[in-house]
């Protein structure tokens, strides 16, 4: 695995009907095809919330997901990215749903 390209960690939350629309399994179908690591979980207040690590590239492709596509029946509202930071290491080895 090269580590030329820096690693990038950020923070989401997805508003719009995203719970009750399978959007966490797509969520967890998509990072993996991407190929970044995190999670992904439903919070009291109806939002999707979770956190993207990996290579820039594929990180920006995950945040372009959460933000326009989601599940087939789910609507984006909006999605709010935070806490965005370069890190020396990924923190997970894959990307899970939590519950």
């Amino acid at each position: 695995m090269s580590t030329a390209r820096p690693l990038i960690s950020v923070d989401y939350e997805v508003f719009g009907k995203v719970q009750g629309v399978c959007f966490r399994m797509y969520t967890e179908g998509e990072a993996k095809k991407i190929g970044v690591v995190g999670w992904v979980k439903n919070t009291s207040k109806g939002t999707v919330t979770g956190q993207v690590q990996g290579p820039e590239d594929k990180v920006s492709s995950m945040k372009s997901w959460l933000s326009k596509v989601g599940s087939p029946s789910s609507r984006i509202d909006r999605t709010n990215f935070s806490n965005e930071k370069t890190i020396s290491k990924l923190e997970y080895s894959n990307f899970s749903i939590r519950y």
